[in-house]
């Protein structure tokens, strides 16, 4: 069995509460909707930091920005055709 196709991504850092939060909401959501998400540290890379550093979580839905600070759980399942 393949896996999921990662269509989230969860931009994220250590010692963050509302990333554990967003990454538990986006862990249910992803295995409802069958696809794959990741985590990614922003501080692991400075471009990323520079760019996501003071909105983490930022959440990605297929690469582009879907929402940041907490997870927009109506739009992200709409948009997910999970309606």
């Amino acid at each position: 069995m393949t896996e999921p196709a990662v269509r989230l991504q969860l931009m994220t850092r250590a010692g963050c509460h509302l990333c554990a939060t967003a990454a538990t909401t986006l862990e249910q959501i992803a295995a409802e909707a069958r696809v794959g998400v990741s985590a990614v540290d922003v501080d692991a890379d400075p471009a990323l930091q520079a760019e996501y550093g003071d909105r983490v979580p930022v959440v990605l839905l297929d690469g582009t920005e879907h929402s940041y600070f907490t997870v927009d759980v109506p739009r992200l399942r709409r948009d997910l055709g999970l309606a």
